[in-house]
Parts: C-alpha cells; sequence; structure tokens
C-alpha cells in the first residue's frame, strides 16, 4: 500500500491537476465495463422493424443502441406541451395560467395526443426552488391503461423503484432546481399526463409515428437494469459500448498559431466511435462549486464503487473542505486496511484533494468494491464533497467512478449505496477556488475558444468547433459528465466524444490553431471501425456560432437544410448586464425574500428556446426558460453547478476568471427527445424575457443531416379560393367562414385570411403523388378554441384521430399536420381526405391544407 497523500499535498500548486490524475482517462478499457457486464456493444442495432418503419430506436433501445443515433428517422415527428405564456408575456408558469390544457376528474391535464408516439421527457420546477411536492399525483395513462400513478416528488426522487430510479429521473436537488422523468415511454393509440394539482412550469416532450409498426406500450414492470446500470456510468464510459473492430490512432503534436495539425487520416467505410484529446497546458478553472457532507467522532462512511476487472491496482481520491484542521481517517476497502485520509493544517478558501493508491491484491478480478472511511481524530470533524476512482489497465490509470457526495446529490449517493453514520455536517453550497496563476487561466480559456475540432466527411467538413465547447464546457476548463462527452479537468486528463460519426469514404481529423498561443504536447487519439457503406444514416455535425446578442431577435443555435436530425446544444452565456441593472422580471421564488432589489445580472435566462420544423410557422417546441431548456430551475437555484446524462450546468463565474459579469456554461443532450427534421429546422432561444438582454453568447449544436430533403409539396388547397375548393372536390357540413387577422407562436409572422370553421364533416380530394413512402397533410388553422378534434379517413378507411389540444386567443395562427400512414398511400396518385369532427369537439378549423409526400 502506497499512500499519496504527501505527494499530493506537497504540490500545492498542482493540486487540482494531481485530482485530474486520479480521476483517469476515460479510455475504451473504460467502456468495456458496458461490454464485460453484457450490456451491448457498438455493432449492436435497433430492431429493423422500427427502422423499416421509418422510426429512430423506440422505448428502451434509445439508450440500448445508441449507436443508432445518426439513423435518419423517415417520417417521425416530435413536439412539446409547455407551459410557455400564450400571450407573448413572461408568466411561463409564474401563475400557472397556461399550465393546464384542460382540467379533468384526475386534475390538470399537461399533455395529450391521439395515435402512436412516446412520451420521450418530463420536466417540472416550482416553488420553493424546484420542489414539486405541491403539484400532487402525476398520472400518466397510455393507450387507455393506467402506467403510473404517484406523487411526483415520489417519482422524480426514485421512491417508486425502476425503471424511475436515477439518473432516468432527478429530483431538484439532482438538478439544480428541475424536477425529471427521462423514461421513454411508447404507445400505440394514445397517451395522456394528467397532475393532482397546477404544475406551474412544465415541459413534456413527445415523438409521433405515422403508425404503430414496431411499437410496444410501455410496461412499467419491466426495470430496465441494464439501462439505469449503463447512464450510471455517464461521463466515464462510452455508452455505447466497445466496438471489437474499432482500432486506436494516437499521436503526439503541437500546434503553431495560424496552422492546422492533421490528426488522423480514416479511409472508410467506417464510423469513428470515440475521439479523445489532451491538453497538458491547459489549466482548469479555479472556481468551483461543490456541496458536501461530515462525520463526527465514532462516524464514518461508505459506498460502493466501480472498478474495472482487469485492474491492476485502484486509485481513490478525496475532494475535502481544508479549512478543518488534521482531519484523519481510515479507508478500508472491502473490509482490508488501505491508507490513511490525512488533511494537514488548515487552509481556508480553497479545496483541498488526496489520493491513495490501493493494491492489486485488494482489487483484482472485482468489479466493484465498498469503499468506507472512519474517523480517526480532527480538530472539528472530517468532511468530503467528492471521490473519484481509477483503475489501472494495462498501464493506464483510467476513470470508472465518480461518486459526488452532498444534498444536492440525492440519486447519485443512494445508486452508489452511500450511508454515513454520526452525520454532524451538511453543506448545499461550497465554492472554492484553487489557486492557479491568473495568467495560465486566461491563457487556457484562451486555447480552447480559439483552438477549433475540425472533422471532414467524405470531402465535406461539418464539425468546426471550439475545443473546449465541443466537449462541454465553453467558460475555460471545467468538469463535465455527460452521456455522449466528458472533460476531466487536470493533469492526464482527456477530454471524450463518443458521439458515433459515420463515414462512406474517408474522414479527416484536424486541429486548428486560431489564437495567438502555440499548443504544445498534445495528444490525440481516434478510434474507428468499419461499416457497410450505403445505410440510412447522416453526417455528424457540431455546428458553431459565437456573437453578442441582438436585441429583438433569437439567438440561433441552428439553422440547417435537407433532412436529419437534432441532438442538442452546450451554450455559453456571457452575460452583459452590469451590476446596477433594474431587477424586472427576476425569477425568485416568491417565498424567498429580494435580496437583491436594483441588480439581476441572471436576467438573461429568462429567454425560452423555440424550435421550427420543415419549414412551419408555428414552433414545435416552445419552451419557458433559458436555465428550463437545461432541465434546471431559478436560475440553476442561483448559480448551483451540476452534471446528469442529458443535461447540466457545468460553469458558472462572476466577475472575474475571464468573465465580465455573469457567465453560465450549459448543456442539453436530446437523445431521448432528439428533433428529427425532413425539410429544414431552425433551433433559436430568447435572451431575456423580450429578447431584451445584452449577452455575448456561443454554442455548439450537435447534429446528424447533410443528406437531402426528404419531403416534397405535391398539392394545396386555398379555402378562401372557390377555384381551390372546387378543383379539389372540397365539402363541408355547417361551415361558417370569416377574415382572421392575426399571428403566429413564436416568431409572432401575421397573417390576414379566411377561416373556414366547420361542425360537420369535411372532405376533398388531394394528390399524394404515385411514389410515395407516405404522406402528411399539414393544416393552417384558427387555435382559438382549443381540442379540435377529428377522425380521419383515408379512400374511406380510419388513419386515426387528428386531437389539436392547444389553444391560444392572442395569437390565433397555428400551424399543425397529420401523418398518412404509408399503407393508405403508398401506390396512388391521389386520396380522398375526410375529416369528421368527434361529437362535443369545436369546429373545426382551417385557413389552407397542403400535402407533402416521403
Amino acid at each position: 500500500m502506497r499512500d499519496r497523500s504527501g505527494d499530493v499535498l506537497r504540490a500545492a500548486r498542482r493540486l487540482p491537476r494531481r485530482l485530474g490524475a486520479v480521476l483517469g482517462v476515460a479510455s475504451l478499457a473504460a467502456a468495456a465495463m458496458i461490454a464485460d457486464s453484457g450490456h451491448g456493444s457498438a455493432q449492436n442495432s435497433a430492431p429493423a422493424q422500427q427502422r423499416a418503419a421509418g422510426k429512430g430506436s423506440v422505448g428502451w433501445d434509445t439508450f440500448r443502441d445508441p449507436a443508432g443515433l445518426a439513423q435518419l428517422r423517415g417520417s417521425e415527428q416530435t413536439g412539446q406541451f409547455s407551459s410557455f405564456a400564450r400571450d407573448g408575456s413572461n408568466d411561463d408558469g409564474f401563475n400557472g395560467t397556461y399550465s393546464c390544457l384542460r382540467e379533468s376528474e384526475r386534475g390538470c391535464v399537461i399533455a395529450e395526443r391521439a395515435g402512436a408516439g412516446e412520451i420521450s421527457s418530463i420536466w417540472f420546477t416550482r416553488e420553493p426552488w424546484g420542489d414539486v411536492t405541491g403539484t400532487g399525483d402525476i398520472t400518466i395513462e397510455l393507450d387507455g391503461r393506467t402506467v403510473l400513478d404517484a406523487p411526483l416528488i415520489d417519482v422524480v426522487s426514485g421512491r417508486v423503484g425502476a425503471p424511475f430510479e436515477w439518473p432516468l429521473v432527478g429530483n431538484a436537488d439532482d438538478s439544480a432546481g428541475g424536477a425529471v422523468i427521462k423514461v421513454p415511454m411508447p404507445y400505440r393509440e394514445s397517451m395522456r399526463i394528467t397532475v393532482q394539482n397546477n404544475p406551474n412550469f412544465y415541459h413534456v416532450d413527445y415523438r409521433t409515428f405515422a403508425d404503430a409498426e414496431g411499437v410496444d406500450t410501455f410496461d412499467p414492470s419491466d426495470p430496465a437494469e441494464d439501462v439505469l446500470e449503463r447512464l450510471r456510468m455517464f461521463g466515464v464510459a462510452d455508452p455505447k459500448g466497445v466496438d471489437p473492430e474499432a482500432e486506436p490512432t494516437r499521436r503526439d503534436f503541437g500546434v503553431v498559431p495560424g496552422t492546422a495539425a492533421p490528426v488522423a487520416q480514416l479511409e472508410g467505410p467506417g464510423q469513428i466511435n470515440q475521439l479523445r484529446l489532451r491538453i497538458p497546458q491547459i489549466v482548469p478553472s479555479p472556481r468551483v462549486v461543490d456541496d458536501g457532507r461530515a462525520f463526527g467522532a465514532g462516524g464514518g462512511s461508505r459506498f460502493d464503487a466501480a472498478v474495472h476487472p482487469d485492474n491492476e491496482g485502484v486509485r481513490i481520491v478525496r475532494r475535502f473542505d481544508p479549512q478543518i484542521a488534521d482531519q484523519v481517517a481510515s479507508l478500508r476497502v472491502d473490509g482490508a486496511p488501505a491508507g490513511e485520509w490525512r488533511s494537514g493544517a488548515a487552509a481556508p478558501g480553497g479545496w483541498g484533494v488526496q489520493g491513495i493508491d490501493v493494491p492489486a491484491q485488494l482489487t483484482a478480478g472485482k468489479s466493484s468494491v465498498e469503499v468506507a472511511n472512519r474517523f480517526i481524530s480532527s480538530s472539528l470533524d472530517v468532511n468530503e464533497f467528492r471521490y473519484d476512482v481509477q483503475s489501472l489497465v494495462r498501464g493506464e490509470w483510467v476513470r470508472t467512478d465518480v461518486l459526488d457526495v452532498g444534498p444536492a446529490h440525492p440519486g447519485e449517493e443512494a445508486a452508489h449505496g452511500y450511508r454515513i453514520d454520526n452525520a454532524v455536517f451538511a453543506r448545499e453550497k461550497l465554492v472554492g477556488r484553487y489557486g492557479f496563476d491568473p495568467r495560465q487561466v486566461a491563457a487556457s480559456e484562451h486555447v480552447l475558444e480559439s483552438a477549433r475540432l475540425r472533422i471532414t466527411f467524405d470531402g465535406k467538413t461539418t464539425v468546426d468547433a471550439p475545443i473546449g465547447e465541443f466537449f462541454g464546457s465553453g467558460l475555460g476548463e471545467h468538469d463535465v459528465r455527460s452521456m455522449m462527452t466528458s472533460i476531466d479537468p487536470g493533469e492526464d486528463g482527456w477530454y471524450t466524444s463518443w458521439w458515433p460519426m459515420p463515414y462512406d469514404r474517408s474522414a479527416t481529423v484536424e486541429i486548428v490553431n486560431g489564437g495567438g498561443v502555440p499548443i504544445e504536447g498534445m495528444t490525440a487519439e481516434v478510434s474507428a471501425a468499419p461499416r457497410e457503406a450505403g445505410e440510412n444514416t447522416g453526417y455528424f455535425h457540431a455546428t458553431h456560432h459565437r456573437g453578442e446578442t441582438v436585441e429583438g431577435e433569437d439567438w440561433n443555435f441552428l439553422q440547417a437544410e435537407g433532412s436529419g436530425t437534432f441532438y442538442g446544444v452546450t451554450h455559453t452565456m456571457r452575460g452583459l448586464i452590469p451590476p446596477n441593472a433594474p431587477a424586472t422580471h427576476r425569477r425568485q421564488p416568491m417565498s424567498m425574500p429580494e435580496t437583491n432589489a436594483v441588480a439581476n445580472q441572471r436576467n438573461y435566462l429568462e429567454g425560452d428556446e423555440r424550435f421550427y420544423v420543415n419549414g412551419s410557422p408555428s414552433p414545435s417546441w416552445h419552451g419557458t426558460g433559458s436555465e428550463d431548456y437545461y432541465e434546471s430551475g431559478w436560475y440553476f437555484r442561483d448559480g448551483t453547478t451540476f452534471s446528469m446524462p442529458l443535461a447540466g450546468n457545468p460553469a458558472h463565474e462572476l466577475n472575474g476568471d475571464g468573465c465580465r459579469y455573469d457567465c453560465t456554461g450549459a448543456y442539453r443532450l436530446q437523445v431521448p427527445d432528439a428533433i428529427p427534421f425532413q425539410d429544414g429546422f431552425v433551433a433559436d432561444i430568447e435572451h431575456g424575457p423580450n429578447n431584451d438582454e445584452p449577452g455575448d453568447y456561443s454554442s455548439t449544436a450537435y447534429w446528424y443531416g447533410g443528406r437531402p430533403g426528404a419531403l416534397e409539396e405535391v398539392d394545396s388547397i386555398d379555402l378562401s379560393d372557390r377555384g381551390s375548393r372546387d378543383s379539389h372536390g372540397y365539402r363541408a357540413a355547417r361551415e361558417e367562414v370569416n377574415p382572421l387577422d392575426s399571428r403566429f407562436e413564436g416568431t409572432g409572422e401575421r397573417r390576414n385570411a379566411q377561416v373556414a370553421a366547420s361542425a360537420g364533416a369535411v372532405r376533398f380530394d388531394v394528390a399524394v403523388g404515385a411514389e410515395n413512402e407516405g404522406a402528411q397533410l399539414r393544416r393552417i388553422s384558427d387555435q382559438g378554441q382549443a381540442y379540435q378534434r377529428a377522425e380521419v379517413r383515408v379512400d374511406g378507411e380510419v388513419a386515426g384521430t387528428w386531437l389539436q389540444p392547444l389553444g391560444n386567443g392572442t395569437f390565433r395562427w397555428l400551424a399543425d399536420t397529420f401523418e398518412l400512414p404509408p399503407a393508405l398511400t403508398e401506390g396512388k396518385e391521389r386520396v380522398r381526405v375526410e375529416l369528421i369532427p368527434v361529437k362535443g369537439a369545436p369546429a373545426w378549423t382551417a385557413s389552407q391544407y397542403s400535402v407533402v409526400r416521403y
């Protein structure tokens, strides 16, 4: 046994660098843990039946088969229900004015759909600080059967049991003010989500399919333990598992300013499965926010930690608060003595780090060990904020587990079986710093902003983004753990990407130094494997954008043409609101006292995301706030950092470290709720409640595409044109036609046209094009009355129910769609469509219909 505490503590300036070494390397060896446990590999694929039906992976296959992210989605669509203010104000849930679609005997209905689809993501927040106890029960009904009926707070806290356990769920402590449910729940015919009481703020993201082929209704009795185990390795191991055919290409090199250095030249067809960079000259950002616990005399703590079964020893590191002097505790691994934790003299204001090497005789051949700590002595108590576990595998240290301790990590603690005896302290938020030279910090941030990762597939450059932001942090080197990327902030630490990147002929990976600082001693490793050419895949893209926000204009994440799938973004927000700005629109819980009546430097976070698919003038997603999109709440609990597999806030900087005022770094990965598009996509977000707050914004959007558009408009009917009506045989029973001068939500596009409202059946003939693989019927309508509902028939056969629960009396124009199943359109040049309003529903409205074919 060798106690490395002396090495670490003597190197005071290098403490965070040694921490990085202990945290380890996210390599293929770490990913092997998934494959070794029998949970899949990069060669797995979603059921052919689903892909043949024009769908991406459905249900648990979304997580079991992340290698399928590059597959294009056919006719699949996504949408979002949310509490956004229908009148264009910032009342996105504060008063719950727009939070219920309708009231039922069970309570407040927040989402409802007819037809086949999937609930992919649910998020809530409310006062105080995201505690959703006041929302009461949540009831989810799929295909007429109740699959979940429990107090919402129990669901998001993991008390309902698998599969509703962390990190597929998280409460306001796990997510810094938000409450999330990431369990994918498919349905074949219908879905409805109801909560007992008005939820205030919420989002429900869902998918829709043209038919139910390959879709099995969600089974709540399936615990999906393999999915939970896979996701609990986020930021540590490749979620795709190990491809046995993958071969790494590693290169050590430097890059002088103004030049590009080649990393790898790959010949296809193939796929990059993992990409890693190591830049020794980079120092981590010194400001770290964390929470922790402490035990007193006679007490201790213990937890279970994952290690690699082929380990040649294990290294354990503890982050602690060194303002408490002379902390001494024993470390035991699986009951055997392994060393002592020793803090040394008091050192207020910073972070303490100690690492202990555990010999192979205590760990070899094991996939997990129990780590136990016991109080020996202290000037007060022994505290612990974070543990990182590394395994030595084939001569390389591999990070195999992380346990972030503290009241803000209840899910993570429970997943590791964390227990503490004689707990005497629980610190919810401690801001500490590491003592790096500010000049080093500034130089490091400059390199991460100005050096770019550039990847060219089959002659097309689709990845061109700053290194830091590509891997998840645009404000310098912060600790990032997500499902698809990670940043290990320390000496010998790696920046790792696990996005699958297919190519047909070739791939070129380069590092471009666009700054003024030479990059020295960089190491890059690219792991690629062969694949079959001609699959229905898109090219991986990382699209970067930086600039100052413009008043009255949304910040644009992405504007793409053709077909593809959007998977999320890393977003760097540098607020430019000075300290004396007026505190308007502050999202502070009303139950909390106003602590600053003058300044509100985080008001830029009041901006809502708005996403537009296939050229629609109506947003398919309309959110409630920037931190809400990142699945947190209340300005990330006023600056509390956190990491979950699919969303996180790894960085918050204030008045220093390169941040002039208030700066936030966040990521959102939309793996279960990816947004497919067939004819263009626009992803925007506001900056402030009225797009009115100044900021220096930067973003990198992750998506697959580069393929031609998959939609073609083949017909349209203008209901204000008699000739258009007659040429399509348009007939409508009990119809009234009136003018409507209003706007669409989102962009606020104005339209002045006639609207037909029909209380009886509507019938018309439209072209669909004989060479179609299904078609989409589009409608421009008046959503002044919610819950318009009609049965849809195609050539006399029932195609489903067109249900539109949305309503808006201010922005009344709405563009929505109905998928015509391929079985009813293939091989036909024209079809007859009948829309029969359901008894008790409002009149069916339309100003225009159009048909696009796939």
